[in-house]
């Protein structure tokens, strides 16, 4: 691509600040629009009567030695390194994540048909799992055996992304979900085990500031950020964006970070075709709730808890302060839980904040001691792309149409894709070294 040619870049969350650090290393200024007030996309942070939080929770993984250097270049070993302490909580108990890997402590019949599943799967399992061709809930089968699927891989991952697993592909799967041998699920079942499992062994947190000092350690060396300057329209003839303010910028090619399903309202003159195929793309939302509060009830080092069961309606609890002690003040603690939701799964908003404080007391998580301090709520449109049935065409042909018309999608949202953070910086890098060789 020819310097001269004009780039620019819409949304500043990791993604497209990723991009455009790049893009600069290579010389190339590009100017970003970000509708938000502030850097960062969902990677930002917020201060509420002494707590810093989240939204929801954010932490780095790394399996990439060339994203892990970028990172502590940019923050200069101001982050701290953690060991997971990760857990479910079913039957009244807690045991250790990944549940296939750790069934002891589990009511012994849960463990007999576990382990029985199990077994049977690994017997019937011939050259390998062909998961191209099942759904979600025939590969849980097949992997792990019916008693894993029953007990955890179907509630915990209907409750998550809001429609029954047999309607979900497994195209997301890849390093997502640990698949231990049949040594290592006896091992666990047996006695208590410490071996982690997983891509997200080891984690990775700013010591002081929160998970937006991340995006503020991009954005420093860039020029050309415009905060405030949502998108309004995107006309592909002229090759020009308009902002909500009015601002109309032209463009060559254009880096999108913007959510895939939003571009069928930002571009006008969409074929009855292209607005089809967008409509077919599905998603999850999620209701964050951020809690500061007194230490009197469970002061353990965990750093957070999935809920598989319906009878708490969220599917995961965190612990910021374990991420870092400056998330709260001295004498403090927090936690921020997960509610997700959709067209399939609708929720009462109002009711389900009430929901999740009555469901906290419930378990235990909030003790009849605890203070809350300090109350933050977010509620996050797009979480995460749901892998239905018409999940690929439909993205391939949304991408397809956008890449002929000079716009170039990246990081979750706007290529569509379940990203970790370091996912987003490497795809970011991506699209930087692609427009730059053209």
């Amino acid at each position: 691509m020819k310097s001269e040619k004009k780039t620019l870049i819409l949304g500043a969350g990791i993604a497209g600040l990723s991009a455009a650090w790049h893009l600069r290393k290579k010389g190339i200024s590009c100017p970003v629009f970000e509708k938000e007030g502030e850097v960062g996309g969902l990677c930002r942070s917020k201060k509420v009567h002494g707590f810093t939080f989240d939204y929801s929770g954010h932490l780095l993984h790394f399996k990439n030695s060339y994203a892990f250097n970028l990172v502590r270049k940019l923050f200069r070993e101001q982050f701290v390194k953690h060991e997971r302490s990760a857990w479910i909580s079913t039957y009244g108990r807690y045991t250790r994540y990944p549940f296939q890997a750790n069934l002891f402590g589990l009511p012994p019949r849960v463990i007999k048909e576990c382990l029985e599943g199990f077994v049977r799967a690994q017997k019937r399992k011939r050259g390998g799992s062909i998961k191209e061709t099942m759904n979600f809930s025939q590969w849980t089968r097949q992997t792990f055996g019916e008693g894993i699927a029953r007990h955890f891989m179907d509630p915990y991952n209907a409750k998550f992304w809001t429609v029954p697993p047999g309607e979900l592909t497994c195209e997301w799967l890849d390093r997502m979900i640990p698949v231990p041998s049949l040594k290592q699920v006896f091992e666990g079942a047996n006695k208590e085990s410490k071996k982690q499992l997983g891509y997200n062994v080891h984690f990775w947190y700013p010591r002081k500031g929160g998970i937006e000092q991340l995006p503020q350690a991009f954005v420093k060396s860039l020029e050309h950020v415009y905060v405030r300057n949502k998108i309004s329209r995107i006309d592909l003839a002229k090759r020009e964006i308009e902002t909500s303010s009015g601002r109309r910028e032209r463009f060559d090619a254009l880096i999108s970070t913007i959510p895939l399903p939003e571009m069928s309202h930002l571009i006008p003159g969409l074929s009855k075709e292209m607005r089809a195929v967008f409509k077919r793309l599905r998603w999850n939302s999620i209701l964050n709730l951020n809690l500061g509060v007194s230490l009197n009830g469970d002061t353990l080092k965990r750093h957070w808890i999935y809920f598989p069961k319906k009878e708490n309606c969220f599917f995961r609890v965190g612990f910021p302060h374990n991420f870092s002690s400056d998330l709260a003040p001295e004498g403090k603690g927090s936690l921020y839980a997960e509610v997700s939701y959709s067209d399939c799964k609708p929720i009462n908003k109002q009711k389900a904040i009430s929901h999740i404080t009555r469901d906290l007391k419930k378990i235990g998580l909030l003790s009849p001691k605890d203070k809350i301090c300090a109350k933050d709520i977010n509620d996050i449109k797009y979480g995460y792309p749901i892998y239905d049935r018409h999940y690929k065409a439909a993205r391939e042909k949304a991408l397809s149409f956008l890449h002929k018309n000079g716009i170039f999608p990246c990081g979750r949202y706007g290529s569509w894709r379940y990203m970790s953070m370091e996912d987003a910086i490497l795809d970011g890098k991506r699209v930087a070294e692609m427009l730059t060789r053209a």
